[in-house]
């Protein structure tokens, strides 16, 4: 096991990765822009060092000041957390050159499942079934324009190296792929340095299903269930809930078993996610992505499931083997998180930063958790994300969470800032939420648009 650990990220996440190392007698060394000197995970972890000003770019982007700060502090590791640096096989390259350990998987794999054309290729080698689209990286409008029409309508464009809802665009019809090609690739050439696009078929209404799985060092791989995150705003997760009401065991099983395949093909060690579209109509799923890190949803599968992810992260990069089997997991009762952003639903989600002038955290009871770094007195800087917390609750049964998430948000009090937890309360109480009865497309297409008629 390693003695020391930094963590190259900020927020929840960071205090999240801190507390699990603090379990496991490891130390913590937190990095930190000037703008989060007074950050919570600054506070909690054993060392803490400045790797630049506010700016992303300048920070928690910065990879010579983060693997300097490594160096100076004798850190063994670095957790990457999710974002940032996460998916970077140049970063998680430069830690194996200066022998390091990247808490991830390699940065061959990362490369491999990291760019959609490729991860689709290994994929199909591997037996898991992929959507119909296009065989390599498409970069003019008269491609598109040609393997749309072979593909048939409608049509996703996503970028090729992207992540995190950008670059991606969907077109209806011959019309409307012009424009939308041009700004996707724009888009994408500006968030990760590459242009290039990929076009699949869209699966549509479709139900985003993904699925956990950890492997080791040892040739183990196993998964934790899957996740239903089919509550999306602009391709962002909103809220997410394990097991899926809309898949039965036989499905469940299909599903879970082509993501450890996937997993197992490509060698793929650490904590991932494999992705895919449900066709809730024929009963057909479809891999759409992997990704490589550990997940902003991954407390839904820890309660679930009963194992905590972020310690086997640990363990796994130090070379143990995985603490479970497979068939050790018990799968009991239901999860649900919901987001809390620092964000305006109403004036179409404008980021809120300020300061925190009072605050409660709701608390007690069996099976619920929240993951934060806020605290009464901070300033939500406004240069990051606008995630400020996630609440976690876990019931016997789906109807006891909903009523569990119910009373926490009640509870939940920010003050000084607006936030999005009144509209995750009126989602949650949703006759279609409640009813587990929604795809992709709910949120943005039924449930907002009467949402916003209330004022």
């Amino acid at each position: 096991m390693f003695n020391k650990i930094l963590i190259a990220n900020r927020g929840e996440i960071a205090v999240r990765i801190i507390r699990a190392a603090r379990e496991l007698g490891v130390e913590t060394v937190a990095v930190y822009s000037e703008a989060d000197r007074d950050a919570l995970h600054v506070a909690l972890a054993d060392e803490a060092i400045c790797i630049g000003p506010a700016r992303a770019a300048s920070s928690y982007l910065n990879m010579n000041n983060i693997l300097s700060a490594a160096v100076a502090t004798g850190a063994q590791a670095i957790h990457p957390g999710f974002g940032f640096l996460s998916e970077n096989s140049k970063f998680a390259r430069l830690c194996e050159e200066m022998n390091i350990k990247f808490i991830g998987p390699s940065a061959s794999v990362m490369d491999m499942m990291g760019d959609k054309i490729n991860a689709r290729a290994e994929m199909i080698k591997a037996g898991v079934p992929v959507t119909p689209g296009s065989k390599g990286e498409v970069h003019t409008t008269d491609e598109a324009v040609k393997i749309a029409e072979e593909i048939g309508y409608p049509i996703m464009l996503k970028a090729s190296a992207g992540g995190g809802g950008k670059g991606i665009r969907k077109v209806n019809n011959v019309e409307e792929l012009v424009p939308a090609f041009e700004a996707a690739t724009a888009e994408a050439k500006a968030a990760f340095g590459n242009g290039a696009m990929f076009i699949e078929r869209m699966i549509f209404p479709a139900r985003h299903i993904e699925v956990q799985i950890l492997g080791d060092q040892h040739g183990h791989t196993i998964h934790l269930g899957e996740r239903d995150c089919s509550l999306q705003r602009n391709n962002q997760k909103v809220l997410e809930e394990s097991p899926s009401v809309a898949i039965g065991h036989t499905l469940r099983e299909k599903i879970c078993t082509a993501a450890v395949k996937a997993a197992a093909h490509v060698g793929y060690e650490n904590a991932g996610t494999i992705e895919f579209l449900l066709d809730e109509a024929s009963g057909n799923f479809y891999f759409m992505e992997m990704n490589t890190r550990v997940q902003v949803e991954h407390p839904v599968t820890e309660f679930v499931s009963g194992v905590d992810i972020v310690k086997e992260q640990i363990r796994i990069a130090a070379g143990s083997e995985l603490s479970v089997k497979q068939e050790e997991i018990v799968f009991k009762g239901h999860a649900i998180e919901c987001r809390i952003n620092a964000e305006n639903p109403k004036f179409n989600f404008a980021p809120s930063p300020g300061k925190i002038t009072n605050l409660f955290l709701p608390s007690g009871g069996v099976g619920l958790r929240v993951d934060s770094a806020m605290y009464a007195g901070y300033t939500i800087p406004p240069y990051y994300d606008s995630m400020i917390a996630k609440v976690i609750v876990h019931g016997e049964n789906r109807f006891e969470a909903l009523m569990k998430m119910q009373r926490a948000l009640m509870e939940f009090d920010v003050e000084g800032v607006t936030t999005n937890i009144d509209f995750q309360l009126e989602l949650i109480a949703d006759p279609y939420v409640v009813a587990g009865d929604y795809d992709t497309s709910f949120l943005g297409n039924v449930f907002l648009p009467e949402y916003l008629k209330e004022d």
